[in-house]
């Protein structure tokens, strides 16, 4: 079976880009597929008692993959500041080379079934003078999930990043809710209001968590392709364009 991708995007930074992707992995052993994952620049890193700068982010995710990885494999680019990626590698003297990035996935690609590749903050953040995370979704070849983090104003951030995608040509599976804030006023017409205008399904609503229950997150998705697995108890399943309604609790 040829190997798959997938690339998770945002609205924002902080709009759960990480459980989603964690959550998606998560769903993909279930079904029985060998899944790797990477995120291949990540600022805020944290420094380990072995000394090893490391994202919390790569950190959640290569602990649902199912094959092995480095943690150059997982996390090519970690930089301590806070800050967008490309002036956290200008204060750091190093260029981010997405071709090198594009390398390790297809390296990761002949060992695994699927890949899912996490960005950093939103869509149109810059990599460096001249490139940005658009740059890195074209070299990857990758189809694009979309993270919506319900609060107030992610009607527009979500409108307008589902345009930039478009715009750039990427095709764009779907988009995924995922619910912050817990004092959103009528968050059910917020959801409605973006199932309405988006032209790509919802592939399901993440429900308030105050800890990162991936298994929660996994059985919140609905993925848009069927599970192609031979291996997959249940069989195939038509795609499904997800419920978008509220959960309770």
């Amino acid at each position: 079976m040829p190997t798959t991708g997938l690339f998770i995007t945002g609205t924002d930074t902080g709009v759960g880009k990480t459980v989603v992707s964690a959550g998606w992995i998560r769903w993909a052993v279930k079904h029985g597929l060998r899944v790797a994952a990477m995120k291949p620049v990540a600022t805020g890193g944290v420094l380990r008692e072995s000394q090893s700068l490391r994202s919390t982010d790569a950190e959640l995710l290569r602990a649902e993959i199912n094959i092995e990885e480095t943690w150059e494999e997982v996390n090519p680019y970690v930089f301590v500041p806070p800050v967008s990626p490309n002036i956290a590698a200008d204060q750091a003297g190093v260029v981010i080379d997405i071709d090198r990035i594009v390398e390790r996935v297809r390296m990761l690609e002949t060992r695994a079934d699927t890949v899912i590749v996490e960005g950093v903050g939103g869509w149109r953040v810059p990599l460096g003078e001249e490139r940005s995370i658009v740059d890195l979704v074209r070299g990857l070849g990758y189809p694009v999930v979309m993270v919506v983090g319900l609060r107030l104003g992610c009607i527009n951030h979500a409108l307008l990043t589902f345009e930039a995608i478009t715009a750039d040509r990427i095709p764009c599976l779907g988009w995924v809710a995922n619910r912050l804030d817990p004092t959103l006023v009528e968050p059910e017409a917020v959801l409605a209001t973006l199932a309405a205008r988006l032209a790509i399904p919802c592939l399901g609503v993440i429900p308030m968590l105050t800890t990162p229950e991936i298994g929660a997150v996994a059985d919140a998705l609905r993925p848009p392709e069927p599970s192609i697995h031979p291996g997959d108890p249940e069989g195939p399943r038509q795609a499904r364009t997800g419920d978008c309604r509220i959960p309770s609790g």
